[in-house]
């Protein structure tokens, strides 16, 4: 069975530090980046499926990581999370391609509940593109029976 991995991406030190072991006590497999740039760079060499973004950082912002995550990692669902919430930046992010958003302080419980209905939906979408991908490869009975008869 496929385990959740988790990125979170945020500037604060302290609350990488304490949410990472958080989460790892309770058996998650977690990376952390200090930074957008770091987060992409980290993806590359990473299979990551869900990643806690946080939206207000320096140097690369939250919704630019977000766009870029999309565009290289379609794949890779986006929680965005901010103690500076406004509904333009919940509203841009979402529309950007975001799965979620939270508000910090974040309760532990809820990105966990966020970040499993996020891969959830991965897991929905790559069963469905793996039944499409067979159907391609496979013939229905009908097509076998109809070949064996000629």
């Amino acid at each position: 069975m496929v385990k959740l991995k988790m990125m979170l991406v945020d500037d604060e030190e302290r609350f990488l530090q304490t949410t990472s072991k958080l989460l790892m006590k309770k058996g998650y497999n977690v990376i952390t980046a200090l930074s957008g740039e770091e987060a992409l760079e980290k993806l590359k060499s990473h299979n990551i499926n869900v990643v806690i973004l946080d939206v207000k950082m320096p140097g690369m912002d939250g919704n630019t990581t977000l766009l870029e995550i999309k565009r290289l990692y379609p794949m890779v669902e986006v929680i965005m999370l901010t103690g500076h919430a406004t509904v333009e930046s919940a509203v841009s992010g979402l529309q950007s391609g975001a799965t979620d958003y939270l508000m910090k302080p974040a309760d532990i419980e809820d990105i966990i509940e966020k970040a499993e209905i996020a891969f959830a939906k991965i897991q929905r979408l790559e069963e469905k593109i793996r039944s499409a991908l067979m159907k391609k490869f496979m013939k229905s009975p009908r097509e076998i029976l109809k070949n064996s008869e000629n």
